[in-house]
């Protein structure tokens, strides 16, 4: 919701700024209108358009980047789960409790990321949250192997534990990124520009309306998707937890 206010104040703004301009247009002495000035606007204005292409391209790119390193993590840690479950299945059924328990931890992880529930989100960065996977990580240390088979899998156990943590803190630094606001503020202020000197340079008309209405609508929708996908946990757009519920369902078997 705060990032649909967000797209609805920049459209607001840019929408009105092409209606200011469509104001003005009528009320300039002919002089401000005439075949020099309006050439050298352009120029400017074309320059401003290029930067504004080129801050808007940046942003989308870098969201996108950030979406999909987290889904990409997201698929990852649920593969090394499972792999982890299936090497203590093979140590034997006294790493049964610790199986136990990676089953509740990742069942837990996935109905609190699946919440869409902001402060359920932010307890995965609490003191609780790693505690209990230091605790984990203890059960797999506690285990008393009984030959160097077992000795084997425990320390390739270990291992894995260690991997899939660093790569949940990874998932959840990328998920809590955002958009610099210098640059989306600069970004908007430039839109205005832009569409307060279409306004200016254009007789008002319907058709001309519609047109920068559609223009300022795309260009808050496109802000709106940057920054929804700068919070791929939350919101609108998420990335998929089927892996990580694909592989509750197999855990413990």
């Amino acid at each position: 919701m705060h990032h649909l206010g967000v797209s609805l104040i920049v459209f607001a703004c840019i929408f009105c700024s092409a209606i200011l301009g469509m104001y003005l247009h009528g009320r300039l002495p002919d002089h401000h209108l005439s075949d020099e000035s309006i050439g050298v606007v352009k120029l400017a204005v074309g320059l401003v358009a290029t930067l504004a292409a080129l801050v808007l391209g940046l942003l989308i790119s870098s969201a996108k980047s950030s979406f999909d390193t987290v889904s990409s993590e997201v698929t990852r840690d649920a593969a090394d789960i499972i792999l982890l479950d299936r090497v203590l299945a093979q140590y034997g059924t006294q790493a049964n409790d610790v199986r136990a328990l990676l089953k509740q931890s990742v069942a837990r992880g996935v109905q609190i990321m699946s919440s869409n529930d902001p402060a359920q989100l932010a307890s995965l960065h609490t003191p609780d949250a790693y505690k209990r996977g230091e605790f984990f990580q203890r059960k797999l240390q506690d285990l008393t192997p009984q030959n160097e088979t077992q000795r084997r899998l425990q320390a390739h156990a270990i291992e894995m534990a260690d991997s899939i943590f660093a790569v949940r803190e990874l998932g959840l630094l990328q998920a809590s990124g955002s958009t610099p606001i210098p640059l989306l503020v600069s970004l908007v202020l430039w839109l205005c520009i832009i569409f307060g000197a279409f306004g200016v340079f254009t007789a008002p008309n319907m058709t001309v309306t519609i047109a920068l209405f559609l223009g300022a609508l795309s260009t808050s929708i496109a802000i709106y998707l940057i920054l929804e996908m700068n919070t791929p946990l939350d919101g609108l757009m998420r990335v998929s937890l089927d892996p990580m519920r694909e592989a509750l369902t197999v855990l413990g078997q």
